[in-house]
């Protein structure tokens, strides 16, 4: 799972299989060692609601409703996004990226602007 903070916005992105472990259940977390501290971040469903953030205890939990998750999982939507309190929040799926890059995208959706030969 990939994070990426820039002013008042907060994305995430899961490769194919986070995307399979959150829907099978509800949870999803990774975390970031600073020496002495540590920033967890989560994923976490809830019942009803909207896409919604917290800071707490350095840890940023992103919650997504339940239908929000199903409807991810089983059809083609690559995301999500709401805008609340100024803060916008964005969760997509991960997609290969086009250009050659070092880290592993073996997980990674394709990239629907991949051109097939």
């Amino acid at each position: 799972m990939k994070i990426r903070i820039k002013g008042d916005s907060l994305r995430y992105r899961l490769t194919r299989s986070e995307v399979m472990h959150f829907a099978q259940e509800g949870y999803l977390e990774d975390t970031t060692d600073f020496g002495s501290s540590r920033l967890t971040y989560s994923l976490q469903k809830i019942i009803g609601g909207s896409l919604s953030a917290a800071f707490e205890n350095n840890n940023i939990t992103l919650y997504m409703p339940g239908w929000m998750l199903d409807e991810w999982t089983t059809t083609e939507r690559v995301g999500f996004d709401n805008k609340e309190d100024g803060l916008y929040l964005l969760i997509e799926k991960d997609f290969m990226c086009l250009d050659n890059v070092a880290e592993d995208q073996s997980d990674n959706y394709p990239n629907p602007l991949a051109i097939s030969n």
